[in-house]
C-alpha cells in the first residue's frame, strides 16, 4: 500500500510539474505573438460567434455542392466534405428546434387576440396593430423554419449521395488489378517511382526535423524534455500504478462476483487508453506550442499520437483478458500456463498492427505514387497474415497441451472458424499473387480488425450480462430490495434480468456490426452518424421502427406497471381495509382497477411507440376475424370474468356449488376462476360456466350455514323426549348459533317410522359438515343413554325343505317351524316367535308374518298359485324368501352332497340342515 501511495504521489507531482511548465511557457509564447507564429493560443481568444442564419447555411451548402473540384483540399477529400455537410445539417436542426418554441408562443398570443373582426365591425386600433405585428413575425419565423427543414432534407440527401459515391469508389479500388509482386512490372514501377517518393518522404522528414530542432531550442528545451519524461512516466509507470490501484479498489469497494471481474477489465482498458492518450496528445501539444509546424508535419504528429493510443487499447485489452498476475480474476476460461505463454501476444499484435498502418498513413501524408501504394498493400497483407498465422500456430501449440492443462474439448464451431481463417489467409496470398493487392490488403486488415473487435465486445457482452445479473436478479442485494418492496417473485426478477441482458446484448451486437464495418471505407464519425440514423428510425414497410421510441415505450410500460403495482398494494393494504366493503368486494375492486390500469399503461406505451388509434382499430378489426374462428371461447371467458367482477354474483371467499363440485372461490382471473375444494385441491373453472350455468352460492345473501339432520325412529318412540334431547344437543354445541335458534320438526311417518328433522345454524357453510358430525355423535350417545332405540333392520334367513328328504329342520330364528311355508320377513314360529321391528315389514303385495302366530299371510294371488309354479319361479338352491328392498339377507351357506348348512343366529357355528339318514335336532 505504501508503494502504491508513493507511485500515486509521484505521478501527481509529474502532472503538477507539467502544468507549471506550461504556465511558465505561456508568457514566452505571448511575447512571441508578433513573430507570426500561428500556433499561439493567446492571441486566438475571441468571443463566441453568433449562430448562423438559414440564408448563411444555405450559402455554405451551395458552395460545397456547386463545384467540388474547385473548393480546395477540404472539398477534394470526401470524408471532410461529408463532415462539413453534416455540420450544416446539424446547425439547421438546431435552428428548427430553437425556433419551434418561439413559433408556438406567437401562435398562442395570436390565439389570445382572436380572429380579425368581420367586415363592417370595428375593434381597438392597438389590438389591430399588435395582431398585424405578431402575424408578420409569425409568418417570417414560419418561413425560416420551413427553409431550415428543407435545408436539412437536402443535407441528408447530399450526404447519402456522397456516401454512395464514396462506397462505389472504394469498391472500384478494391477490385482494381495491379501488377503482381511476382512479375517484373511490379518492381520496375516501384523503381521508377522510388526517387519521387523518396524526395517527398525526405521533405516530410526535414519538416519534422526542423520542428523538433526548433522545439529543442535552449529557450524551450527544458520544458520539452520535461514533457517527454512526464509523458513516458505517465504512459508506463502511470498505467502500471493505475492497474494495481484499480485492482485493490475493486477488492475493497465492489462486492465479490462476476461483475467485479468484468468491471475491472473495462477499467484497466480505459486507464490504458486514457493515460496513453493524455501522454501522447499532451506531448504533441507541447511540441506544437514551442515550434512551428507545417500542415504535413502536424498531421504526422497527430497520426503518431493516434497510433500510440490504438496500441495502448490493444495492449490494455490483452493484458486485462489474460490477467497473468491475477488468475482468479481472469474473465475467459484460460489456464494459467496458457495465459503466461500468451503474455507477449498483445504487444506483438499492437506493434505489428501499428507497423502495418504506418506506411499507409505515410503514403496519404506525402501523396505517394501508385507503385508505393501497391507496395504498401502488399506489405500490409503479408505482415497481417503472418501475424494471424503466428497467433493460430501459437494457440495450436498450446492446444496440444489441453489434456494436461485440463482444458475442455474444443467446440466444433471453433474448429470451423480456424479452418475458415486458414482458407482466408490462403485466399489473401492468392489475391496478392494475382495482382488484386488492394482486396488482399483489405481482407487482411479486416481479419485483424475483426479479432480486436471480437475481443473488445466479448468483454462488453460479459459486462452487460454481469451488471444486470448483479443488480436485478433475485440473488443480488438490489434484487432482494425490489422483491421486498414490490412483493415480486424471485422468478420474475430473474426473468427481468435475463430479458434486460438479452436486450443489451442485441444493442451491443448491432454496434459490433457497425464497428466491424469501420474498415470498409467508414470513419468513426460515419459510424456514429449511422448509429444516429438508426436512432432516427428504420422503416419496415409502412411502419417506422424508432429505437428511441421503442426504449420510451418500454420505459413507459415498466414505470407504468410499477406505479400500478404500488397503487394496488396501497389499495389492498391501506385504503380498502378501512372501508365497509367485504373482502370479496375489495378483491374485485382491486382486480378491476388493475385491469383498467393495465389497459391504460398499454395504451400509453403504444402511444409512445407511435401507434395511433387508427392502427389499433386496424389491429382490432384483424383480431375480430381470429376471435370469430378460434378466440371466441377466450373472449367469452374474459367478458364473463369482467361481468363476475362487476355484477359480483360470485366473489372471492364465497362458498359455491357448481354441478357436483363445491368449495371456496379463491381467485377470479381473466379467463378462469379458482375454486378450492374440500380435499385441498384446486378446481379451475372457466368464467363462462358461472354466467351460462346454474350456480348455487351458499354465502351470497347470508354467510350463515345450515345443519340438517333427519332421524327415523320407531312408532313407539317418545317423540317429546326425543325432541328435548336433540334440541339440548344442538344448544350445547359451541358452533351452533343462538339466533336463529335450533328447531326440530316431525315431518311425518314413512314406512312405519317417525321422521324427525333437526335444523341448526352455524356461522359459515364451511362449518356445517363438522358441526353435523359432532351433533350426530352427541345425539346417538344421548339416545343410547335414554334407552331410545333407533329403527334397525332385522334380517332372517330361511332354509327350504328338500323334497323327499327326511325329517324337517326344527324351528330356528332363521327358519320357520316344521311344516310351515317360509314367510317373507322370516318371523319366529310357535311360542318362541318375537315381534319384528316395523322396518322388517315388506312392501305391499309381499308376504307378511303375523306378530302373534308367526304364520304367513299372503295375498290372494299368491295363495292361488300352485306349488309347482312357485318352485318353477324359484331358482334352484336359492331360498324363496322375499325381503324388503332395504333389508340385506345373510349369505347362504354353500351346499355339498345334498346338504345345506345354516348359520344359527347368535352363534358362531353352523349346523347341518336335515337330510336323509340324519334325524332332526330337537330343541327345548
Amino acid at each position: 500500500m505504501n508503494r502504491t501511495s508513493r507511485l500515486a504521489g509521484f505521478g501527481l507531482a509529474i502532472l503538477l510539474a507539467l502544468s507549471v511548465c506550461g504556465a511558465f511557457a505561456q508568457p514566452d509564447a505571448s511575447m512571441n505573438a508578433g513573430t507570426g507564429n500561428p500556433n499561439n493560443s493567446a492571441n486566438t481568444a475571441a468571443a463566441a460567434a453568433p449562430a448562423p442564419t438559414v440564408a448563411e447555411l444555405r450559402a455554405q451548402f451551395n458552395k460545397l455542392t456547386a463545384d467540388p473540384g474547385k473548393g480546395g483540399d477540404a472539398e477534394d477529400d470526401p470524408r471532410k466534405q461529408i463532415g462539413q455537410i453534416n455540420d450544416i445539417g446539424a446547425q439547421a436542426d438546431k435552428f428548427v428546434a430553437a425556433r419551434t418554441g418561439d413559433l408556438a408562443d406567437l401562435n398562442a398570443r395570436l390565439g389570445e387576440l382572436g380572429n380579425p373582426p368581420a367586415a363592417g365591425s370595428t375593434e381597438d386600433p392597438g389590438i389591430t396593430r399588435q395582431r398585424a405585428q405578431l402575424t408578420k413575425e409569425r409568418n417570417a419565423l414560419d418561413a425560416d423554419i420551413r427553409l431550415a427543414k428543407l435545408l436539412s432534407i437536402d443535407v441528408r440527401q447530399r450526404g447519402a449521395d456522397l456516401v454512395t459515391q464514396r462506397r462505389a469508389l472504394f469498391e472500384a479500388q478494391l477490385t482494381e488489378r495491379a501488377a503482381s509482386p511476382l512479375t517484373e512490372a511490379f518492381w520496375n514501377d516501384l523503381q521508377e517511382a522510388w526517387p519521387d517518393d523518396l524526395a517527398r518522404l525526405q521533405a516530410m522528414g526535414t519538416a519534422l526535423g526542423n520542428g523538433i530542432e526548433q522545439a529543442l531550442a535552449p529557450a524551450s528545451r527544458t520544458a520539452v524534455i520535461a514533457a517527454l519524461i512526464g509523458a513516458l512516466l505517465l504512459a508506463f509507470l502511470g498505467v502500471w500504478g493505475a492497474e494495481h490501484l484499480l485492482a485493490r479498489l475493486s477488492m475493497r469497494v465492489l462486492p465479490a462476483g462476476r461483475l467485479r471481474r468484468s468491471l475491472l477489465v473495462i477499467a484497466i482498458v480505459a486507464s490504458h487508453v486514457l493515460l496513453v492518450a493524455v501522454a501522447a496528445h499532451g506531448f504533441v501539444e507541447v511540441l506544437k506550442t514551442y515550434a512551428t509546424w507545417d500542415p504535413q508535419a502536424r498531421k504526422a504528429l497527430q497520426s503518431a499520437a493516434q497510433a500510440l493510443t490504438f496500441m495502448a487499447f490493444v495492449i490494455g485489452l490483452g493484458r486485462a483478458l489474460l490477467a497473468t498476475s491475477r488468475p482468479s480474476w481472469r474473465l475467459p476460461p484460460i489456464p494459467d500456463a496458457t495465459a503466461s505463454r500468451l503474455a507477449a501476444l498483445p504487444w506483438l499484435v499492437a506493434l505489428v498492427a501499428a507497423l502495418a498502418w504506418t506506411p499507409a498513413e505515410i503514403n496519404a501524408l506525402i501523396d505517394a505514387s501508385f507503385a508505393a501504394v501497391v507496395t504498401t498493400h502488399v506489405l500490409t497483407a503479408l505482415v497481417l497474415t503472418a501475424l494471424v498465422g503466428t497467433v493460430i500456430y501459437r494457440l495450436k501449440a498450446l492446444r496440444a497441451d489441453a489434456p494436461e492443462a485440463g482444458l475442455p474439448e474444443r467446440p466444433m464451431w471453433v474448429g470451423l472458424l480456424v479452418a475458415l481463417i486458414g482458407m482466408l489467409m490462403i485466399a489473401i496470398w492468392v489475391l496478392v499473387a494475382l495482382g488484386y493487392v488492394a482486396l488482399g490488403s483489405f481482407l487482411a486488415s479486416q481479419l485483424t480488425w475483426s479479432g480486436i473487435v471480437a475481443a473488445a465486445f466479448y468483454v462488453l457482452f460479459k459486462f452487460a450480462d454481469d451488471v444486470f445479473m448483479a443488480s436485478v436478479a433475485s440473488r443480488s442485494t438490489f434484487g432482494q430490495k425490489l422483491q421486498k418492496s414490490f412483493s415480486l417473485a424471485p422468478q420474475t426478477l430473474d426473468q427481468a434480468a435475463t430479458v434486460l441482458s438479452g436486450i443489451s446484448r442485441v444493442a451491443l451486437f448491432v454496434y459490433m456490426l457497425i464497428a466491424l464495418a469501420a474498415p470498409l471505407g467508414t470513419s468513426p464519425s460515419e459510424v456514429f452518424q449511422r448509429s444516429g440514423k438508426l436512432g432516427t428510425g428504420v422503416k419496415v414497410g409502412e411502419f417506422q421502427l424508432v429505437p428511441g421510441a421503442i426504449l420510451s415505450a418500454v420505459a413507459v410500460a415498466v414505470l407504468g406497471f410499477i406505479v400500478l403495482r404500488i397503487f394496488k398494494r396501497w389499495l389492498t393494504r391501506s385504503y380498502l381495509p378501512n372501508t365497509q366493503f367485504e373482502p370479496g368486494m375489495q378483491n374485485s375492486i382491486t382486480t378491476l382497477l388493475g385491469y383498467v390500469g393495465g389497459i391504460m399503461v398499454i395504451a400509453f406505451s403504444l402511444s409512445a411507440l407511435g401507434i395511433g388509434i387508427e392502427r389499433i382499430a386496424w389491429v382490432a378489426s384483424a383480431l375480430s376475424v381470429g376471435i370469430g374462428f378460434g378466440l371466441q371461447a377466450i373472449v367469452q371467458n374474459f367478458i364473463s370474468g369482467l361481468i363476475l367482477l362487476a355484477e359480483q354474483p360470485v366473489k372471492v371467499g364465497d362458498w359455491v356449488v357448481l354441478g357436483t363440485a363445491e368449495g371456496d372461490v379463491r381467485r377470479i382471473n381473466v379467463r378462469a376462476t379458482e375454486i378450492q375444494l374440500g380435499d385441498r385441491s384446486t378446481l379451475i373453472v372457466p368464467n363462462s360456466e358461472f354466467i351460462t350455468k346454474t350456480v348455487r352460492n351458499m354465502t351470497l345473501a347470508n354467510a350463515e350455514g345450515r345443519v340438517l339432520i333427519r332421524l327415523p325412529m320407531p312408532l313407539t318412540t317418545d317423540a317429546q323426549r326425543v325432541r328435548d334431547l336433540i334440541l339440548a344437543a344442538c344448544r350445547g354445541h359451541e358452533g351452533v348459533l343462538e339466533t336463529p335458534a335450533p328447531s326440530l320438526t316431525l315431518e311425518g311417518i314413512e314406512n312405519g317410522l317417525l321422521i324427525f328433522q333437526a335444523i341448526a345454524y352455524v356461522a359459515s357453510p364451511r362449518l356445517a359438515g363438522g358441526v353435523r358430525s359432532d351433533l350426530l355423535f352427541v345425539i346417538l350417545d344421548e339416545l343410547r343413554k335414554a334407552a331410545l332405540p333407533m329403527a334397525t333392520p332385522t334380517t332372517f334367513m330361511m332354509a327350504p325343505s328338500e323334497p323327499g328328504g327326511g325329517a324337517r329342520a326344527p324351528a330356528t330364528p332363521s327358519s320357520p317351524s316344521p311344516g310351515r311355508r317360509p314367510c317373507a320377513g322370516g318371523g319366529r314360529g310357535g311360542g318362541g316367535a318375537r315381534r319384528r321391528s316395523p322396518e322388517s315389514i315388506g312392501p305391499i303385495g309381499a308376504s307378511r308374518a303375523s306378530p302373534a302366530t308367526g304364520r304367513c299371510r299372503r295375498p290372494p294371488q299368491a295363495q292361488r298359485r300352485s306349488p309347482s309354479s312357485r318352485r318353477a319361479r324359484t331358482p334352484r338352491g336359492r331360498s324363496p324368501t322375499r325381503r324388503h328392498p332395504r333389508q340385506r339377507s345373510a349369505p347362504t351357506a354353500p351346499t355339498s352332497a345334498g346338504r345345506r348348512r345354516a348359520r344359527r343366529p347368535g352363534t358362531g357355528r353352523q349346523e347341518p340342515a336335515p337330510g336323509p339318514g340324519r334325524p332332526p335336532e330337537r330343541r327345548n
